[in-house]
């Protein structure tokens, strides 16, 4: 199994609900924030604000409690401001982790070379 699991999900969001969906994305980050097993939690924006990428980076064991503990209490807002178009995972997920994903429409990449730093 690889030791991490990353995303990167692709979401449109309507340019007038975008400085709202700031706002929930700076209160969702700060939660996150706390997590010891996220490396790497980034949303980044298009020049028109309609498209936003999240790159998530999680020790394998993390996932989980970012979806069900960390994220849950935000999920009904987000998926209200914005459509996920994709979700690419990148590593090895269990049962346990793709129950999670899978609902987002999940496409799964399994490493077989290369290296992180």
């Amino acid at each position: 199994m690889h030791p991490y699991i990353s995303c990167l999900f692709s979401l449109a969001v309507k340019p007038a609900e975008f400085a709202e969906f700031k706002r929930l994305i700076a209160t969702i980050v700060a939660a996150t924030k706390a997590e010891p097993g996220t490396l790497v939690y980034e949303y980044s924006v298009n020049e028109d604000n309609s498209t936003v990428h999240i790159l998530e980076r999680y020790n394998v064991d993390a996932v989980v409690s970012h979806v069900d503990t960390t994220f849950a209490p935000f999920g009904q807002r987000f998926l209200e401001l914005c459509t996920i178009k994709s979700l690419v995972v990148y590593g090895t997920p269990d049962a346990e982790i793709r129950k999670r994903l899978d609902p987002f429409g999940a496409v799964y990449m399994t490493p077989f070379d290369g290296f992180s730093r």
